[in-house]
Order: structure tokens, then C-alpha cells, then sequence
């Protein structure tokens, strides 16, 4: 189900943020695409765009999420690979079953040696991804971030799912509105070096430093690693560590799913608050249950349609990455590519109890 119309993502994707943010196979042999050192994204870059050239037909795309389980980034990717079909390519998915900092790079190696035409990554670690996505695109393979962004030079596009600080500031908003603004908060992360995380994270802080806030206390910042049993217990020590806690925000879908299981069969259900980042369809019942009264989230199939497209349109030469250069995502419409190469989804959706039946993802 949509989240929002056409015409609302092309006016939030036009007004882009300056904000830029920001996942073993076997090795196929093949040979590498011919192309010349262009050394650098932005070298690439500067190629002229010709917005007028079809979308190439027999596209290779492939998605590199943070970790192949998890159930998001699955969402996300399948959406993806669905869209290649549409404009005549073909898409999959690899990954690594953890979300350490490495563990991406002998993906990106192995799918160099396969000769895909685009790369879409959602980065465990914004640098240590970098050096064999430059390789891609010295030869010619363009690189697209999608969800959790890597260095500015290590890829043409970034596909943001919403403004960085608004996602930030948005979940210190709902979680004070909640609170009456007084109170101890916890913040239960993914990875220590997840891009997104920590730049919602540094907005979240910026928040809290306004004067309506200033009953409230940040206690910890936890790291679940994006794993459900570490995120579970992380919340259980949090607990244990601040029993007047008071909320916690995990702007993380596997985060989030887990500490309201670890909430909702505790005595703290109804007398903490948790808010973040979550899917309508992991989130329901406990939502109905009482646990959780409202989360937020974008549409993560739109997020990996648009991220499809985008790869498509590099690929085939309608866009370089440039600011203000437009594409057409297919049914999502028009999109202009923002400062830094980031091109935004739309706003957030909040879900309650009153619409959050309404949705299936």
C-alpha cells in the first residue's frame, strides 16, 4: 500500500536536505567491464547526463543489504528486484548473516567479477565499504546507497527514506509529547557505525537540548546490532541499569520488535514508553496489546522501487548523480536528485491503533 501520492514524494524528494547520511558468496569468475580509472565518484560523475535515453534493456542490478535475515532490508530489497523486472532487468540480493563493518566487502568483490551494472548498498560502515566500491566504479558498475549511506565518494547516489533530521528530531518529538516531557530516556541502536543510526542519533541529541527538554535525561545510547536476541537484552539491561527509565527510542525495525517483546511480558509494559522505527506488521500486536502506542516508519517497498530505478537510470545514462538532475521512477513519478547525490523518499507515516490496520508491510 502507498503512503503517500506521487505528487507529495516529488515535492519532498525537490526539497532535499543538505542533510546526507547515511549491508560468504562464492566467487563467480567473469572478466571485468572495460572502462577507464576514473579514480573517484565525482570523476564519474561529470559525464554528461542525456535525460532523454531509454532505460537499458538486460540491466544487472544487485542489493547488498546490511544483513541478508533481516526482515526490513528483505522487504526493501524484494521490492527492488520486483522493479528491474518492470523496466527489463534483472535484480538479487546477497548479503552477509551479520552487520559487521567488513563483512560487505567480499560481496561488492564478488559482484565486480560478475559484472553487475549497478550496486545498491545499504552500508554497515560508511569507509569500510569504500575501497572496493571505488573499484566498481572504476569499472564502470554504478553504486547506489539506499537506507544506511557510505562516504560521499564511494558511490553516485544516495536514496535517503526521509530527511535525516527530521526522522531524528520527529521520534524526540512523540517520545517527549509522550513522557509529559519529564523523565529518564534510552536510545536502543543497530551498530555502533550504522550511518543512519548515528546521524538520527546526533539529531536526537540536538533535540533534546531545547529548553522544553530539559526534564529529560539521555541515559544511554544501547547497540542491539541489529540482531533480535542482542536487542532483547540490551533492553533488559537497560532496565535492570535504570528501573525509573521512563521511554526508550530504537530507531531500528529489528530494535524496536524486540524490546516491545521484552516489554510486553515484563511488569514495566504500560509504564515505559517505547517509540521508533518499526513495521506495521511486526508492530501490531503490540500496539493492541497496550505496549506500544504509536511508531514510525516510511514504505519500505517504495524505498527499494525507488532505489531500483534510480540504479536503472545511472546505468543507463539518464542521470550522473549530479544536483538537479531529474528521473522517473516508474509509478512512484518524478525525482530530483538533492545536494551530495541524495535523492529523499518522502515524509515518515506515524501508525496507532487507528490506522494501523491499514497497512501490510
Amino acid at each position: 500500500m502507498m503512503l503517500r501520492n506521487a505528487a507529495g514524494r516529488r515535492a519532498v524528494a525537490t526539497a532535499a536536505t543538505a542533510v546526507s547520511l547515511a549491508l560468504a558468496l562464492t566467487a563467480c569468475s567473469g572478466t571485468t567491464k572495460d572502462s577507464e580509472d576514473t579514480g573517484s565518484a565525482k570523476v564519474a560523475g561529470s559525464a554528461k547526463a542525456d535525460p532523454d535515453a531509454p532505460l537499458k534493456k538486460g540491466l544487472k542490478i544487485a542489493f547488498l543489504p546490511k544483513q541478508i535475515n533481516n526482515p526490513y532490508e528483505k522487504i526493501v530489497d524484494e521490492a527492488g528486484i520486483a522493479a528491474a523486472k518492470e523496466y527489463g532487468g534483472t535484480g538479487k540480493e546477497v548479503g552477509p548473516s551479520d552487520a559487521n563493518a567488513s563483512s560487505q566487502v567480499s560481496y561488492i568483490n564478488t559482484l565486480i567479477q560478475q559484472r553487475q551494472d549497478a550496486i545498491l548498498v545499504a552500508a554497515n560502515d560508511p569507509n569500510a565499504v569504500c575501497g572496493p566500491l571505488k573499484q566498481a566504479m572504476k569499472k564502470d558498475i554504478k553504486v547506489v546507497a539506499y537506507d544506511s549511506d557510505t562516504a560521499k565518494d564511494c558511490r553516485q547516489l544516495f536514496i535517503n527514506q526521509a530527511s535525516s533530521e527530521e526522522i531524528g528530531r520527529s521520534l524526540v518529538q512523540h517520545l517527549g509529547e509522550q513522557l509529559g516531557y519529564k523523565g529518564k530516556v534510552a536510545i536502543l541502536s543497530a551498530t555502533q557505525n550504522a550511518t543512519n543510526q548515528n546521524t538520527w542519533i546526533e539529531f536526537m541529541r540536538k533535540e533534546l537540548e531545547l529548553p522544553r527538554y530539559q526534564d529529560m535525561e539521555l541515559v544511554k545510547v544501547a547497540y542491539g546490532d541489529d540482531a533480535d536476541q542482542k536487542s532483547f537484552q540490551q533492553t533488559q539491561g537497560l532496565m535492570q541499569a535504570y528501573p525509573d527509565l521512563k521511554g526508550i527510542i530504537s530507531p531500528t525495525t529489528v530494535g524496536i520488535a524486540a524490546a516491545a517483546r521484552y516489554l510486553s511480558d515484563s511488569s514495566y509494559k504500560g509504564k515505559v514508553v517505547l517509540n521508533g522505527l518499526g513495521t506495521p506488521n511486526q508492530m501490531r500486536k503490540y500496539v493492541k496489546d497496550g505496549t506500544v502506542e504509536q511508531f514510525s516508519l516510511w514504505n519500505p517497498e517504495e524505498l527499494g522501487y525507488l532505489g531500483s530505478y534510480a540504479a536503472a537510470a545511472l546505468a543507463s545514462g539518464q542521470i550522473t548523480g549530479a544536483e538537479g538532475e531529474k528521473f522517473e521512477a516508474g509509478k512512484l513519478g518524478e525525482y530530483t536528485i538533492g545536494k551530495d547525490g541524495e535523492v529523499i523518499l518522502g515524509e515518515p507515516t506515524v501508525f496507532d491503533a487507528e490506522n494501523i490496520d491499514q497497512f501490510n508491510f
